[in-house]
């Protein structure tokens, strides 16, 4: 279906239905979604209309959709799936936070409605889904080094620095390498304790393709995907859980979403780029980077070192797994209505998250791509 950027209007409901929206934990822990609905409605019940200017959706009754897939975008998702049930007394959005690689293996086996990943999905696990896969992304957010070193404000890392601390090869906080970056700082002679993820990881993703992008010795040693042999750490489940570790732990460094360091106001480091600038994370900085990418046909963009004096180096776009084809036409609608809120009024709130807002031209190519659907709802992205 070609995209409408007019609004199209469904009539409304005879009567609202409240539904306590079931967001994303931020501790949620892995394993199998339910994807049992209430009320649910039967395959094709759904009219031919679209959403109402007062928040109305004909979706047939009450339904449900789930969700499971990367922690980075969690905190996100909450309120966009919170917001939408507000627009939507009728659809409630479940969204499970156990890690890309769970996501992807959950949105492989048909046990969740969409999947979410940090990663794009390979050609090779694309070819497994018989329904079809769309990779839509909705969001983009910055990596960030967060650490525990009380009294050390700005840290300071060099490229060679931060692989080195990952390597194993710089042990203490007063390391003359890290000294020299710092100068004036009083760095403690302790332990470094690195914490990165213990589960498959779209964050650990995007973070070792950007180490394997600036250390040939990192490439030919650890490599990159979501799960690698770290040289060195301890391991922590998710965002939410490296987090945590962090916090507790002095001296500590570990890699997480620039949203979750917001949040949980823990210090992060000023990291060099590939024009030697040492630029501090930040919607700014992310949204620098994100304007040097062009964004294929097939919407998926890997950011592993990127160009410009004021770039961020670790930058990515977080992805929604939808299918092409949906059973149930209640659900396709479903998805659209999702999808369609994300780019829409789910933009506005992403920089208070620590998210950084979509370009326009990229909204219109997600919105083209995911139009295709449900055959009788139009989303629009126009003056929303």
């Amino acid at each position: 279906m070609s995209l409408d950027l007019r609004v199209s209007k469904f009539s409304p409901l005879a009567r609202n239905i409240s539904v306590l929206v079931l967001a994303t934990s931020l501790a949620a822990c892995g394993g199998a979604t339910d994807t049992a609905t209430q009320d649910q409605p039967t395959p094709g019940s759904a009219t031919d209309t679209a959403a109402t200017s007062t928040g109305n959706l004909d979706l047939g009754g009450k339904l449900t959709i789930n969700g499971a897939g990367a922690s980075f975008p969690a905190p996100l998702y909450q309120r966009w799936f919170a917001d939408l049930n507000k627009k939507y007394p009728n659809l409630q959005v479940n969204y499970q936070s156990v890690g890309s690689g769970a996501g992807v293996k959950q949105f492989k086996a048909g046990t969740v409605d969409f999947g979410a990943s940090d990663v794009a999905m390979k050609n090779k696990d694309i070819d497994e889904v018989s329904r079809g896969v769309l990779l839509l992304p909705m969001s983009a957010g910055s990596v960030v080094l967060a650490y525990n070193l009380p009294g050390v404000e700005d840290l300071k890392l060099s490229r060679e620095v931060y692989v080195d601390i990952l390597l194993g090869k710089i042990k203490k906080w007063n390391d003359p390498k890290l000294a020299a970056a710092n100068p004036g700082v009083n760095l403690p002679d302790k332990n470094i304790t690195f914490v990165h993820r213990s589960d498959g990881s779209g964050t650990t993703g995007v973070f070792t393709k950007h180490l394997s992008a600036i250390s040939p010795e990192w490439k030919s040693k650890v490599g990159d995907g979501k799960t690698v042999q770290w040289p060195t750490g301890v391991g922590a489940k998710g965002n939410e859980g490296i987090t945590a570790q962090i916090k507790q732990s002095e001296g500590s460094i570990g890699y997480i979403e620039y949203g979750y360091a917001k949040l949980n106001k823990i210090a992060f480091a000023t990291l060099e780029n590939k024009e030697g600038e040492f630029i501090k994370p930040s919607d700014e900085a992310a949204s620098k980077t994100l304007s040097a990418i062009t964004l294929p046909e097939n919407l998926r963009a890997f950011i592993t070192d990127p160009e410009g004096k004021e770039s961020y180096p670790i930058v990515t776009y977080t992805w929604i797994l939808a299918y092409k084809k949906y059973d149930n036409p209640a659900k396709a609608k479903a998805i659209e209505a999702m999808i369609e809120y994300g780019l829409t009024e789910g933009q506005k709130v992403s920089t208070e998250l620590g998210y950084v807002p979509l370009p326009e031209n990229v909204v219109k190519k997600v919105a083209a791509a995911a139009d295709a659907i449900a055959p009788d709802y139009t989303i629009s992205v126009a003056s929303k």
